[in-house]
């Protein structure tokens, strides 16, 4: 089985454990970082976690919920069981599975499965993108002007000192939308929206959306336009920006961003 159709697979037992629970007043609990976790996070994020052992023993395997396992330096398997929890939490669809594969430190495959939408986006480094086995691609918009741009949440763009950096790009962009979480990344990457960027994310909320972004034809870095740093898959550290554009418009972004 190669890495591509193993994700696939994963991808399948977590759709159905999630739409097991959804819209039912899953159980839920808070994080020591506050942050919300359901029954169905750590459910999902064992059986994956047990899948791969059993295909990869080899591989190491990070997960939002349990931590590494195994060695960082060997291939290694980032998983979101439920990036979105609140949504989910709350009974609205926009949640997904993020399972991402990072060999040598670029992610080499990437499924995000979103069940409640309908909607499953895969990649694989040299092989494209695809929603639900079609392929996609970004948008050619050149523009910021003509651009629609997602963002996550204002407050934490406000709180992480970009607040003046987005006002100044919402007033030029042509539209602006809230769809936070992976859906903005995937708009970006089937060309519904030019600009998708967070400004703290940990390498599992990611992992697997930049190799999807990337196939299709688009950009992902940090703000500053350097590469997601690696270092995060061990420091676990909450503080890294995250900016996904269409490729044509990423220039733009960074220097703005970076004034």
């Amino acid at each position: 089985m190669d890495e591509l159709t193993l994700a696939l697979e994963l991808a399948d037992l977590a759709d159905e454990i999630s739409m097991k629970y959804f819209s039912r007043n899953p159980e839920t609990s808070l994080k020591k970082d506050g942050s919300l976790v359901t029954v169905a996070d750590n459910e999902i994020e064992a059986v994956i976690r047990t899948r791969i052992r059993e295909q990869f023993p080899e591989h190491a395997i990070l997960g939002e919920e349990s931590g590494l396992e195994g060695n960082p330096d060997s291939p290694i398997w980032i998983v979101d069981p439920i990036d979105g929890t609140n949504n989910y939490a709350a009974g609205i669809p926009v949640f997904g599975t993020l399972i991402g594969l990072r060999v040598n430190g670029r992610t080499e495959v990437g499924v995000a499965s979103a069940p409640g939408l309908g909607e499953r986006y895969d990649a694989a480094t040299g092989d494209g993108a695809r929603m639900n086995g079609k392929p996609i691609s970004v948008s050619t918009v050149d523009s910021l002007s003509e651009a629609v741009v997602c963002i996550g949440s204002y407050r934490r763009m406000v709180r992480y000192g970009f607040g003046d950096h987005l006002a100044g790009i919402l007033q030029t962009c042509r539209r602006d939308r809230g769809f936070g979480d992976f859906w903005g990344y995937m708009l970006v990457a089937r060309g519904a929206a030019e600009v998708m960027l967070e400004p703290n994310l940990n390498i599992w909320d990611i992992a697997a959306l930049e190799v999807i972004v990337r196939e299709a034809g688009g950009r992902a870095s940090g703000f500053d336009g350097s590469p997601y740093p690696e270092s995060r898959i061990v420091s676990r550290q909450d503080n890294a920006s995250f900016l996904c554009t269409n490729g044509l418009v990423h220039d733009d972004m960074v220097s703005r961003l970076s004034q």
